[in-house]
């Protein structure tokens, strides 16, 4: 604001019309100079707000009444939504949250001077009932102070008050019905659900996994104690829903606001259930990470696979590698693949997945992988000067730059595929590495949390200037391409492929196959810089995948 501006006052009645939205749900405009929030508030709105709050550089606004609706305005589809702040995009048309979240990915990267592509956000187009996994409070309704029966439901926003909901629209109904289930089975057995306040009752969370492939779905239990009672609610659980397949107890005895605590006992059923993706099927226990997004995660880790482009005989690290989804998604049976994960039953999974994949050369070390330390002795015994690829999917506070700068000293090391759901901490840590001689070209945004403030990302690091890596030289004056070469680029051809045969292939081998077809590369196109350099030839299957592109496009 400048001299002559005033500030709004609290209880103030003001127009404000919104230019944007935060990944909160708040409309943003301004007031007399003065940056304003709205909750609820969509792009385009003219508004009229009471003022709530005030601060020295922004005020909050309360909408009172809509005097011209945003054109992205929709109908929220759902009555908690306004209470519960899990679905922050409910009130706006689909198209706008994903412009909204590529927008949020190219602002962090501009704050922290990255200059990299941002991509359109890659998106399934499904916007409910996509999550497998739930965690539900319970705990006591109250009227007027007075106990009146067990709720189970999230917590209202920036609250601990627990809104009874049994029919989220991100969750499978079936979720429903068995929280339903559970509050009906608690208050006609007389379970006590666990009361904040006072730290007592038995029964404080219940939390589902579901596999989307198979129909299994796993219950917890989190209670303060063990009690022979949980029995019984597991046994009618696993009785009502055949789909439970597994029922555990997590006990919880802590004045804590951490759902879950260390033990887990199995009340009834397997221990794991299972799922599939990109192909392969894994193992989940409940302490394991697993994305809450089946279809979305097989779109972001295609991706993945795309940009780490493995070769025959690369070795790759898997760092925060869980129950090993990216790495065995992203790299073929016979690779010489090696993660690292902190949580032991994540690990204990990853094993069993490999095996269970058919990943010989697959090996898993239980330490943190944020811990430059604890990898810097993973790096020791792998004899890391023969690792050429790092996946990295970090929890979202990023990487500590002790390690990037531990993974940029690595000599052989050609190319870093970046996982985040954290667009800040991923910015962050790319100007890191291209301080240390890693470039981004490219950032695609994945929406694996559609109609929450959420949005994931992937992105590619290469190594600039290393010694073993496939180089390709164009001069100027041989820009002039044959009529053949006109007709689809080599993005257009991997697609094709990827789509009709479920291949990947790399640039690479596209130009050997052409050349074998007789359409004209330029001279130093497919030939290596260095001696030393690798590369590989194409294999058969992918040879014939890439000649029926060709047909296809009309280039043969």
């Amino acid at each position: 604001m400048n001299a002559k501006q005033t500030m709004p006052k609290k209880n103030e009645l003001r127009r404000v019309t919104i230019t944007d939205i935060n990944n909160l749900g708040c409309g943003v405009g301004r007031i007399d100079g003065c940056v304003t929030f709205v909750d609820g508030g969509c792009t385009g709105d003219e508004l009229e707000v009471k003022i709530i709050k005030t601060a020295s550089a922004y005020c909050v606004g309360r909408i009172e009444r809509i005097i011209t609706p945003s054109p992205y305005r929709i109908a929220p589809g759902c009555a908690a939504s306004k209470r519960c702040g899990g679905c922050v995009y409910r009130n706006i048309t689909y198209a706008h949250e994903l412009e909204l979240k590529r927008g949020y990915v190219q602002a962090a990267m501009k704050k922290a001077g990255v200059d990299v592509e941002v991509g359109e956000v890659l998106t399934t187009g499904v916007t409910e009932g996509y999550r497998n996994k739930a965690q539900y409070p319970v705990g006591v309704l109250r009227v007027k102070g007075q106990p009146v029966r067990t709720v189970v439901g999230f917590y209202a926003e920036r609250t601990h008050e627990i809104i009874p909901c049994d029919n989220c629209l991100l969750q499978p109904p079936l979720f429903g019905e068995i929280t339903e289930f559970l509050r009906e089975w608690m208050d006609e057995h007389r379970l006590p659900p666990y009361d904040e306040e006072s730290h007592t009752g038995l029964v404080r969370h219940l939390y589902l996994r579901a596999a989307e492939m198979t129909g299994e779905v796993m219950v917890c239990i989190v209670a303060t104690a063990r009690d022979k009672r949980l029995d019984a609610l597991a046994s009618a659980l696993a009785e009502r829903f055949p789909q439970a397949v597994s029922v555990w107890l997590n006990i919880n005895s802590a004045r804590t606001n951490v759902v879950l605590g260390r033990e887990f006992l199995l009340l009834s059923g397997r221990e794991k259930i299972v799922d599939s993706l990109c192909g392969r099927e894994f193992e989940i226990s409940p302490a394991s990470f697993y994305q809450v997004n089946r279809a979305a995660a097989e779109m972001l880790y295609n991706k993945a696979a795309e940009l780490a482009a493995i070769q025959p005989g690369e070795r790759v690290l898997d760092l925060f590698c869980g129950i090993g989804t990216v790495g065995m998604c992203v790299c073929e049976s016979d690779a010489d693949l090696h993660g690292v994960e902190i949580v032991p039953e994540a690990v204990e999974n990853a094993r069993a997945n490999a095996a269970r994949n058919g990943f010989a050369n697959a090996a898993f070390t239980c330490c943190d992988a944020g811990d430059p330390d604890a990898v810097g002795r993973v790096l020791t015994q792998l004899d890391a000067d023969g690792l050429d690829v790092v996946i990295l999917d970090p929890p979202r506070k990023g990487c500590a730059p002790s390690l990037l700068a531990q993974l940029a000293a690595l000599r052989t090391l050609k190319r870093i595929v970046y996982i985040s759901c954290n667009p800040d901490t991923l910015a962050r840590d790319l100007a890191l590495m291209s301080a240390q001689g890693f470039a981004c070209a490219r950032v695609t945004p994945v929406d694996l949390f559609p109609r929450t403030g959420h949005v994931e990302t992937v992105c590619l690091l290469s190594k600039l200037n290393a010694k073993q890596h496939i180089e390709i030289n164009l001069d100027m004056d041989e820009l002039d391409l044959t009529d053949a070469e006109k007709k689809a680029t080599y993005q257009e051809i991997k697609d094709y492929v990827l789509e009709h045969s479920g291949l990947k292939v790399s640039s690479l081998y596209i130009a050997q196959v052409k050349q074998k077809c007789g359409i004209i590369e330029r001279e130093n196109y497919n030939k290596p810089k260095s001696e030393d350099a690798k590369q590989p030839g194409c294999p058969p299957d992918k040879e014939k995948a890439i000649k029926e592109a060709l047909q296809h496009f009309g280039m043969i």
